[in-house]
């Protein structure tokens, strides 16, 4: 054991550890984000409901919770897996992206129980465009900036990028069409589908070249 402790540590083993640290730390804060879900299930039983009419929206709440939470995690482990390290501002904003993925239980719920007020919708689609921002960003910064991910082919990284862009374009386009701002919101959707119709080319493109 002693004469291991001598040897030198080598930056990429350093590397390693960080990343595996914070992919650690990811990991964590979206399974307490999927926690919260089910804590956030809290049926109030008001007099002559049936048991649905008592337990359907909070499971609609969870599940959709869930399903936001799990597509987020996807993504975010299939970037994570083609990054050989990671340096201070590709973990500043994975933090970023984490701080977001904890408020979604919140604003899940919120959009329910906003929905008569007419704000529900548009906190919903906001907080997801932010989301997905972040996400945009991180993968951004370390497959194009930091060049982190050298063993994924390019057309493949930016074929994800494309597709990261895309979703906070369609959380925005439906956050325009809650203001009534009709003409906003399709540019915006029109511009989502055509950067998802290059994702997919690019990535029928790559497959070809393989």
């Amino acid at each position: 054991m002693g004469s291991r402790v001598q040897e030198p540590v080598s930056d990429r083993h350093v590397g390693q550890r960080h990343l595996e640290r914070l992919v650690m730390l990811s990991d964590g804060v979206f399974a307490i984000a999927i926690t919260l879900s089910a804590i956030e299930i809290k049926p109030v039983a008001q007099p002559g409901q049936t048991l649905w009419q008592v337990w359907s929206l909070p499971l609609l709440i969870y599940f959709l919770s869930f399903l936001l939470i799990g597509s987020i995690w996807a993504s975010h482990r299939r970037m994570v897996a083609h990054l050989r390290d990671v340096d201070a501002v590709g973990t500043a904003i994975n933090l970023l992206l984490l701080s977001l993925v904890a408020l979604i239980p919140v604003v899940v719920r919120f959009v329910f129980e906003g929905l008569e007020q007419g704000q529900g919708l548009l906190v919903y689609a906001l907080a997801l465009a932010v989301t997905y921002t972040c996400l945009a960003l991180f993968w951004a910064y370390v497959a194009f900036i930091a060049r982190l991910a050298p063993d994924l082919p390019p057309v493949k990284a930016r074929a994800w990028l494309l597709e990261m862009i895309a979703a906070p374009l369609l959380m925005l386009a439906l956050a325009l069409y809650d203001r009534h701002l009709r003409g906003g919101a399709l540019a915006l959707t029109l511009l989502g589908v055509a950067l998802l119709l290059t994702k997919s080319w690019q990535g029928r493109r790559g497959r070809q070249r393989d």
